[in-house]
Parts: structure tokens; C-alpha cells; sequence
């Protein structure tokens, strides 16, 4: 047989066909996603110019800032875009029938109007945030060009509804129909590779091999992962049937991945306490039951979790968990004969207890997991979704700073009767309003300014050079090609979005012609320097007025991740461990971006937040514990233990509120105490982990001292002298 040429025998290599298929997945994405922006847009602009739309350009930047690179998120772009749209339309005619005679009372009434919108924008997530984007310069776009003729601002409210309407048609039809990369694909392999990922963590943690710096940066990695996650659900909704039906349960399985990186994080923490203090036998009396869980999950370790394996993993944890209480009675026989002081004993139960309940919700996300092949399933009853939460301030803030921006150059346009002072306005308004959901708002500001810059430097050279001497829609889509190509690879990049963003929205804004076009390089010229002007206002205000990624802000959201402590003591209890994770991860998610560049910052604000989920959830594990006590005189309200629980409370709402050497030594007393009421307290059944209330209380208890006693955590910071008798506990 004739050996192949060299040239088809590379053609046809593994090597060629790997490295083609890893840039499809890469950089392949990219172009198509940038072939699609092409695509849509120039399909928006000729339907618009066909159908004489006032305004073709409008329709065109709405496929710019809708289209994403997968199709369910550019249908919810599209869908919030609509309504904020609509709502900036009514708002904007509303004040046009109140002030359109009094230029200042309509300024001061749209200033207002779009701070109420950046703070909405800041506070909400995904891709609501942009609903309240769009409603605040919707308003400004339609509503300051409209002040010179009032009588037309209803019909200009129209036309710009429709022209957003056929960009959000063209774009949702292009991405929908060609080459399709769906949010629920990528969710689904999110969730299969999430899982492997956490399992090889865990196995290392069990084994007493993950270090510090990698235990926290997977810590910061899951968070993103259960943020995002609720990020891509939110948009599966919109694409898919089949993810819509398993909505609940995708839900639920985001709430159980939280809980199960909590349960692990406190077993892990615990651990490494008695590592530090030298009670290396108390943990090697624990290591042979943590050595069984870890030899469970090397089969899912490091690997997709498909749904069959998880039907396999939630098998193989039943069985695990059955035989737990029994291999924990035979661990504390043998440990027992070492003669473990009360201290030790209480480690090995409060280690074994938060071992049996990470196992226990580690089963239900897998049944969870394996649920979701089927089509209908009990389990996508879940009323307990995802809680976000922002600071009120910082919201406040982002709308403060857009309401002053607003002020002062409509005000400057009023003074001086510029005649580009309108669109440096309205541009103002809507850098603003793009900017306030971002976490460096300065930053966003001034890259849509380069780009803006760039866009008029191109777009002086093609109007005024290239248009006048092309004829036809096809050599117009030629010479507007290599712009949109260079704007949409510039936001596929993070680190360049802005300028993207900058170029192709406001190149559009002044550079493609109507279906009437006039060349006028004095207007050309000053709308371009407006429009630059406008935006280098927003960035300096996002730098001077409450910057949201300053000092001030950090503080502010570390007193928030506090108060979840106070949250879980005084929270509605049902659905109040699924509410404390998400708000909790979600406070810590928006700080550690904030504090971005800032590690001190950031390794701060992560102990903080492992010491709330460890307090936090072993408070809510203690209501939880006394909502189902039977009925028995040792169990009543009236008992000292359950005395002493509710004024711990209180001594740990002062401690998170206002953490204080005496507020953390009250703290600590208070704990001790409680604990010593549970121990004297019999009960009428047999003292196991698994049919004792008492002993799982007073787990819990001693838990949360030897949190409050971490020397990892912030609170060591507050530990000058330990109190009398609380010295076993560290």
C-alpha cells in the first residue's frame, strides 16, 4: 500500500484534529460569536432602512448590547432591555407632559429618575440589572432630543420602542438559529464538572493533604461557581423547555452545593484546630471514618458527574451513612480506652456528628443530581431559591453619583446653551447607567471613553471620506465590517470590554448614516467631543463620589457578612439555612470583587466568612435541633440549658455586631455556660449522636467555641487573654 504524502498524513493526525478542536472550543467560540454580530446587525440595519425607521442606528446598537455570546442570555438580555425600554418610554413622556416648559424641572426630575435606576442597577443581579440600565437613559435618549419639540415626544417614544424591537428580533433570531451555543449546555457541564472537582477536594481534606492557600482558593472558586450558576439558571429559563421543567431542582441543587461546601468547610476547620493545638490522637481516633468517606468518593473524584453516577454516589452514601452510627460506636470504644479528657470527647463527637450531617446532605445533592434525568420528579418542589444580597449603601451610592452627574452637566448644558450639551447629557446618562452594575464603575467609564475615541476617529475618516463615495447596502456593510469586527473582539475580551463596548455603541451613535444623511463635520465633531466629554465626567465621578471600590465600602460589606450571624439567630427559621448560604456567599462574592488587587483585603473578608458559616450554621442547626424536640420535662422552655442557649444568642449578636475583646470573652462565658447546662441535663434516651438531641446541641455548642477560639480567625484579633477555664477549649 502507497504510504500517504506528508501533507495528508498531517491532515489526517490525532495532533491536528486535537488542536483544531481545542480553538473551536476557544478562540473558534469567539469568531463565531463575532460572525453573528455581524450578521444581525447588518440584517437589523437593512430591515430598518427598508421599513424607513427614523433612526436605523437604534436598532443597530441594540443587537451591540444585546447579543451574547449564548443564545438563553441573549434572550433575557433582550427580554429586560424590552421592559426597561418601555418603562424609560413611559417616564420619559410622563415628564414631558409635566415639565416641557420648564427645562430645570425636567432635568431635575430625569436626574432623579436615572439615580433611582443606577441604584436598582446595582442592586439587582444579572440581567435585571439592566432592566433598570434601560429604563433610566431610555428616558434621558428619547427625552432631551424630544424638549425641543415636545408635541413629537410620544410618537419618538414609539419609533424607539420599534427600532429596539427589531434589533432584539434580529439578534435573538440570529442567535438562536446559527451555530446555537446554549446557556443550559453550558450549565449542564458546569454542573457535571463542579461536582469532581469538589470531590478531589474533599478526598484531599479528608486525607489531611490540602493546604491552606489552595483550601481558600477553592473556597473563592466555589462561591463564583454557586453565584454564576444562579446567574445561567436565570437564563436557562428562557431557552430551554426541558431545563425550565427542572428549574426547582436545579435551584435546589445550587442551595445543596453550598450547604455541602459548608458542612465540609466546618469538618475540615475543626480538624485543622486540632492539628494546630497538637491533638494529633484525637485525630487519629477521627481519621479511620473520614478515611472510609474518602475512599467513597475517589471513584467520583476529579471526573464529570453524570446522572447516572450520581444514582451510583447516592447509593453508595446510603449505605455509608447506615452504617456510620455503628462504626462511630465501635471508633469511641476503642478511643475511650486511651482515657480522653471531656475536651477530647467532645471534639471526637462534635468532629463525628458534622461528618455524619455533610454525608447526609452530600446524599440528597446526588439524588438531587440524579433526579434530573428524569422529566418529572418529587423533588422539584423547592420553595427555597437562591437569596441574593447588596448593600443598601453601596446601591445608594451608585445612585447618588448618577443623580449629581445628571445635575451638573444639565446644568452646564442649560448655562451655556451648547448645542451638543443635550448629547453630552444623555451619553452621560447612559455611561452611567452601563457602568453602575460593574464593580469598578471608574474603570468601565473610562474605557467606553477610548473606545468613544477611537469610534470617532474611524468614524470622521468613513463618513466624511468613504460614504460619499460608496453606493449600496453591500459596500456600506464592507466598510462598517472591520469596525464591528474590532468592537466585538474588544468585548469578548474582560479586560477590554469597555472599550468594545464604547466603540461599537457610540461609533454607531454618530458614524452610520440615516436613511436621510447629513454631512455636517462641525456637528460631527462637537457631538464626538460631548459624547467623550460626558463619558470622562462619569469616570471621574465613579473615582471621587463614594467609589465603590474604596475603604468605606469593604467595611460596609464585612459588617453585612457579620449580620448574617444575627440573621441566623433571629431569621424565620423555614428556609432560613439556604437564605443564610446564598446571602452569605453572595455578600462575599461582591466584596471580594470590589477589594480586587487588594489580597490583605480579600484573605480578611474570606476568614470572616468562614467563621460566620461555621457560627451562622451551627446556630441554625441548634434551632433546628429544638423546633422537633419531643415533648419531656428536659426539654422544656423553661429548662437552664435552653436559658443559657438564648443568652449566648444574645452575647453573639453583640460579638459579630460590634466584635471587642469584652464583647468575645461575654461571648465565650456565654458558650461555656450553655454548655455546662446541656451536660448536667439527663435525658430519657440513650447517649448516642444519633438518638440524643443533647449530645448533637452539645456538639453544636462546642463547635462554636472552638470557632470563636480559631486562631486563624478575625476574632484571635480580639483574644488578648483567654477567660478562666475556657483554656481546654483553644
Amino acid at each position: 500500500m502507497t504510504p500517504l504524502p506528508a501533507p495528508l498524513r498531517w491532515l489526517y493526525s490525532l495532533e491536528w484534529r486535537r488542536g483544531f478542536f481545542d480553538w473551536a472550543r476557544s478562540d473558534g467560540v469567539t469568531w463565531v460569536y463575532i460572525f453573528k454580530v455581524l450578521l444581525a446587525a447588518f440584517l437589523t440595519l437593512w430591515l430598518a432602512m427598508r421599513l424607513e425607521l427614523p433612526q436605523p442606528r437604534t436598532a443597530m446598537i441594540t443587537v451591540f448590547i444585546v447579543m451574547q455570546p449564548q443564545s438563553g442570555q441573549v434572550f433575557a438580555k433582550s427580554f429586560y432591555r424590552f421592559l426597561g425600554t418601555l418603562a424609560g418610554s413611559a417616564m420619559m413622556v410622563t415628564l414631558i407632559a409635566l415639565f416641557a416648559q420648564n427645562t430645570e424641572l425636567f432635568l431635575g426630575s430625569l436626574a432623579i429618575w436615572v439615580g433611582i435606576c443606577s441604584a436598582g442597577a446595582a442592586r439587582c443581579r444579572n440581567f435585571r440589572a439592566y432592566g433598570f440600565v434601560l429604563a433610566g437613559y431610555t428616558a434621558a435618549m428619547v427625552g432631551l432630543p424630544a424638549l425641543a419639540h415636545p408635541d413629537g415626544a410620544f410618537m419618538a417614544a414609539v419609533w424607539r420602542v420599534l427600532e429596539i424591537s427589531l434589533g432584539i428580533l434580529c439578534a435573538t433570531v440570529i442567535s438562536a438559529a446559527i451555530l446555537p451555543q446554549t446557556a443550559s449546555a453550558a450549565m449542564r457541564n458546569a454542573l457535571y464538572q463542579r461536582f469532581g472537582v469538589f470531590a478531589l477536594f474533599v478526598t484531599d481534606g479528608l486525607r489531611g493533604r490540602s493546604k491552606a492557600e489552595s483550601f481558600e482558593a477553592s473556597n473563592v472558586r466555589f462561591i463564583a461557581e454557586a453565584v454564576g450558576l444562579e446567574g445561567l439558571r436565570s437564563v436557562t429559563v428562557f431557552e430551554d423547555p426541558h431545563m425550565r421543567r427542572r428549574n426547582g431542582r436545579l435551584s435546589r441543587l445550587n442551595s445543596e452545593f453550598m450547604g455541602i461546601t459548608t458542612r465540609f468547610n466546618a469538618l475540615h476547620q475543626l480538624l485543622e484546630r486540632l492539628r494546630v493545638n497538637g491533638e494529633e490522637h484525637v485525630v487519629a481516633a477521627i481519621r479511620p471514618g473520614l478515611q472510609d468517606l474518602a475512599e467513597v468518593l475517589d471513584g467520583f473524584s476529579g471526573r464529570a458527574l453524570t446522572s447516572p453516577d450520581a444514582a451510583r454516589l447516592a447509593t453508595a452514601l446510603a449505605t455509608y451513612k447506615e452504617g456510620l452510627p455503628t462504626r462511630v460506636r465501635t471508633l469511641r470504644a476503642i478511643f475511650q480506652d486511651t482515657d480522653p479528657s471531656e475536651a477530647e470527647q467532645l471534639d471526637f463527637h462534635t468532629a463525628y456528628e458534622l461528618l455524619y450531617r455533610f454525608v447526609d446532605d452530600l446524599h440528597s445533592y446526588a439524588q438531587t443530581h440524579a433526579s434530573l434525568a428524569d422529566h418529572r420528579h418529587e423533588r422539584e418542589r423547592w420553595d427555597e431559591p437562591f437569596t441574593p444580597q447588596t448593600n443598601w449603601w453601596a446601591a445608594a451610592a451608585s445612585g447618588i453619583r448618577a443623580s449629581f452627574i445628571l445635575v451638573v452637566l444639565g446644568s452646564y448644558w442649560v448655562a451655556t446653551a451648547w448645542p451638543s450639551g443635550a448629547t453630552m447629557t444623555l451619553i452621560a446618562a447612559a455611561t452611567v447607567g452601563l457602568s453602575a452594575a460593574t464593580p469598578n464603575p471608574k474603570r468601565m467609564a473610562f474605557q467606553m471613553a477610548c473606545g468613544t475615541f477611537l469610534g470617532a476617529l474611524i468614524g470622521f475618516v468613513e463618513m466624511f471620506f468613504i460614504f460619499p463615495w460608496i453606493d449600496g447596502f453591500p459596500l456600506l456593510c464592507v466598510m462598517l465590517a472591520p469596525v464591528i469586527v474590532l468592537g466585538s473582539f474588544l468585548t469578548s475580551r474582560p479586560q477590554y470590554g469597555g472599550v468594545g463596548l464604547g466603540l461599537l455603541i457610540f461609533f454607531s451613535t454618530g458614524s452610520v448614516p440615516d436613511n436621510l444623511t447629513i454631512y455636517n463635520p462641525y456637528t460631527f465633531i462637537n457631538d464626538y467631543i460631548a459624547m467623550v466629554m460626558g463619558m470622562l465626567v462619569c469616570a471621574a465621578a465613579g473615582a471621587i463620589i463614594l467609589p465603590p471600590n474604596s475603604r468605606w465600602l469593604w467595611k460596609r460589606l464585612e459588617q453585612d457578612l457579620r449580620g448574617q450571624v444575627v440573621y441566623a439567630i433571629s431569621g424565620k427559621l423555614k428556609g432560613l439555612a439556604s437564605s443564610f448560604e446564598s446571602r452569605t456567599r453572595d455578600l462575599l462574592h461582591q466584596a471580594y470583587g470590589l477589594a480586587a488587587g487588594e489580597p490583605k483585603v480579600q484573605k480578611n473578608l474570606l476568614r470572616w466568612m468562614f467563621v460566620v458559616l461555621e457560627v451562622g450554621h451551627a446556630i441554625i442547626e441548634l434551632r433546628k435541633e429544638q423546633a422537633i424536640l419531643p415533648v419531656h420535662p428536659a426539654y422544656a422552655e423553661s429548662q437552664p440549658w435552653r436559658q443559657a442557649i438564648r443568652v449566648m444568642g444574645r452575647a453573639l449578636v453583640r460579638l459579630f455586631l460590634q466584635p471587642n475583646s469584652s464583647n468575645l470573652e461575654r461571648a465565650l462565658v456565654a458558650v461555656d455556660h450553655a454548655i455546662s447546662r446541656v451536660a448536667a441535663t439527663d435525658e430519657p434516651f440513650a447517649p448516642h449522636f444519633d438518638t440524643s438531641a443533647l449530645r448533637r446541641v452539645k456538639s453544636y455548642l462546642h463547635f462554636i467555641r472552638t470557632s470563636l477560639l480559631d486562631p486563624q480567625s478575625p476574632l484571635a484579633a480580639y483574644a488578648v487573654a483567654k477567660p478562666e477555664g475556657l483554656a481546654h477549649a483553644s
